[in-house]
């Protein structure tokens, strides 16, 4: 099943967006759920991640910024104060919390579903 974000688009260095993501079928509530990053150039990297008991993690560099949470159809990342360094496309994740552990499937990118990626460009 395909997940689908949307809530992209140009933003000013300090702004914020919101992202959203739902797939058809999907109970968020019950999954792990990550956010990825690919920025020009660069690696795919995590940006967070949430359990189905709303523990959530992030990277460093977008920790105090950003906020992941979930609906029982959605799937939300609030961004504040961002920064040029934070433009990428950006992906939603999802897949079962057992047999593999949530925060493996985030450090490894492990997840069986995954979205097309929504733009995200943050000028100075």
């Amino acid at each position: 099943v395909q997940l689908m974000e949307s809530g992209g688009g140009p933003a000013q260095a300090g702004g914020s967006l919101r992202l959203s993501c739902t797939g058809p079928g999907y109970t968020f509530e019950v999954y792990c759920l990550g956010w990825f990053r690919q920025g020009p150039g660069k690696e795919r990297e995590g940006v967070a991640v949430i359990d189905n008991d709303g523990n959530a993690d992030y990277a460093s560099s977008v920790k105090g910024r950003f906020t992941i949470s979930r609906g029982r159809q959605a799937l939300y990342l609030q961004m504040d104060n961002l920064k040029p360094e934070d433009t990428a496309m950006y992906y939603c994740a999802a897949d079962a919390l057992l047999p593999v552990p949530c925060d493996y499937r985030w450090s490894h990118g492990d997840f069986g579903a995954w979205g097309l990626g929504t733009q995200v460009t943050v000028s100075s």
